[in-house]
């Protein structure tokens, strides 16, 4: 279990850093031709890794539904709707967010056992972390003071000059 927190609080890292990568890619590229490119260098390297540690493995899909071929084409929405996300709602709040939809909607899946997963139990607890973590996100955005008048004349850099 240690292995597997390890390995998803890297991937969350991973998350983080892709989408400041992708932003500073966006401004130079703009949003479509980001997502053709990470999407591009992610299938190559992706590709070289699985040929690396998984040999013929790599293209043997006989055994698998054929609507799960398709799951790169969910990857162009991710990336495009967190390049876009980032640019309208800076890196932290778009990637907070994200993630707690994705709790969200995994949960979900989880819970109804859609997709081929094994239904898990529902119950108040699942729900509740949810809306702590919604909770925590509007804090972080929305819970800061406000800044008086008097407090940003001081923070400007021509000081008390009207």
């Amino acid at each position: 279990m240690a292995f597997g927190l390890l390995l998803a609080a890297f991937a969350g890292a991973m998350v983080a850093l892709q989408t400041i990568f992708n932003n500073r890619t966006d401004i130079h590229m703009g949003s479509w031709a980001t997502t053709t490119w990470v999407l591009g260098m992610g299938f190559l390297a992706s590709l070289a890794c699985s040929l690396i540690f998984e040999g013929g493995r790599t293209f043997q899909l006989q055994h698998m539904q054929p609507w799960y071929w398709f799951s790169g084409m969910i990857g162009v929405g991710v990336v495009i709707c967190l390049v876009l996300g980032v640019k309208i709602l800076g890196p932290t709040f778009s990637v907070s967010v994200t993630l707690t939809a994705q709790l969200g909607f995994a949960l979900l899946f989880d819970s109804m056992g859609w997709l081929g997963l094994e239904k898990v139990d529902f119950d108040w607890k699942q729900i509740a972390g949810v809306a702590v973590l919604i909770g925590g996100i509007y804090v972080f955005k929305f819970g800061g003071k406000k800044k008086t008048e008097a407090s940003e004349r001081s923070a400007s850099p021509l000081g008390d000059t009207p």
